[in-house]
C-alpha cells in the first residue's frame, strides 16, 4: 500500500524506497502489518519498516549419517531452494523460519532413506529420492511462508567395504557378460564350421576346389581320373 502525502506534514514524513526484488512490512503501535510493494513509500510516525527480501535463496543440508531400511549407515548431503511466498507468516510466525524449513528437509532425508534398503539406494535416481523429501518438506515450509522450489541430493556415499563389494558385484556382472558372448561367438564359429564340413562331404568337387585354392601360388597340381592319367601344371 502506497501512502501518499495529502499535507504539508506528510511533506515533511521520511520516504522510504522498496525495490523490485523486495517487500517491506510496516507496524505502527500494534496495528495490522502493512505490505509495502515496490516503489516509494511514506513512512508513518512510530511507524517500523522490515525489509523482506523476495529473491531466490539456497541453504545447504550439511553431510549427515541415516540409517538404511537393512541397517546400513549411509552419509547423505542436500541442498534446498526457496523462496519467500508470504512475508508476514515469514516474519511473524516463527522466530526462525529457515531453520524450521532446514529441520523438515534434514527429517525428510532420514525417512526416504529409511524406507530403502542399501542396494535400492544405490540404483534409485536421485531425483526419486529428492522429490520425497520435498514433498515431506513443503508443507512445513508453507505454514512458515516459504515457497520449497527445489531439493536436491547431492551426495549418498555408502561405508567402504561396501561400496567395494557392490564394484566387485559389477565387475563379476561384467565379466560373465563377457565370458557369455565369447562363448555366443565360439559356439556359432564351430556351428559355421560344422555346416561347411557337411557341405564339402556331400559335394566332394567342392572340397577339390577349396584345396587348390587354398595352396600356395607355384604349387604343382596333377590330376588324375579313371582309365588315364594326366599330368597337368597350374600356377
Amino acid at each position: 500500500m502506497s501512502l501518499v502525502p495529502t499535507s504539508l506534514e506528510h511533506l515533511l514524513l521520511p520516504t522510504h524506497t522498496v525495490q523490485p526484488w523486495e517487500v517491506a512490512l510496516l507496524r505502527r503501535d500494534g496495528e495490522p502489518t502493512v505490505v509495502l510493494r515496490p516503489g516509494r513509500h511514506v513512512v508513518r510516525r512510530r511507524a517500523e519498516l522490515q525489509v523482506v527480501d523476495l529473491r531466490e535463496r539456497i541453504d545447504l543440508v550439511p553431510v549427515q549419517e541415516v540409517l538404511t531400511a537393512d541397517g546400513v549407515s549411509a552419509k547423505v548431503s542436500a541442498v534446498f531452494r526457496w523462496t519467500v511466498a508470504d512475508p508476514i507468516a515469514h516474519t511473524e510466525r516463527v522466530r526462525d523460519p529457515v531453520g524450521a524449513v532446514y529441520l523438515a528437509v534434514q527429517l525428510g532425508l532420514r525417512d526416504v532413506l529409511a524406507g530403502q534398503d542399501a542396494e535400492s539406494l544405490v540404483r534409485s535416481p536421485r531425483t526419486r529420492l529428492a522429490d520425497g523429501v520435498r514433498d515431506r518438506a513443503a508443507v512445513t515450509a508453507a505454514e512458515v511462508g516459504i515457497r520449497l522450489v527445489d531439493v536436491v541430493v547431492k551426495d549418498v556415499v555408502l561405508p567402504a567395504d561396501l561400496r567395494a563389494a557392490y564394484a566387485e558385484l559389477v565387475v563379476g556382472r561384467h565379466r560373465a557378460q563377457a565370458q557369455l558372448e565369447a562363448a555366443r561367438a565360439e559356439t556359432a564359429a564351430l556351428r559355421s564350421l560344422a555346416n561347411g564340413a557337411k557341405l564339402l562331404d556331400d559335394h566332394p568337387s567342392l572340397a577339390q576346389l577349396r584345396l587348390v585354392q587354398a595352396l600356395p601360388p607355384g604349387s604343382r597340381v596333377e590330376l588324375v581320373q579313371p582309365g588315364r592319367a594326366a599330368d597337368r601344371s597350374a600356377d
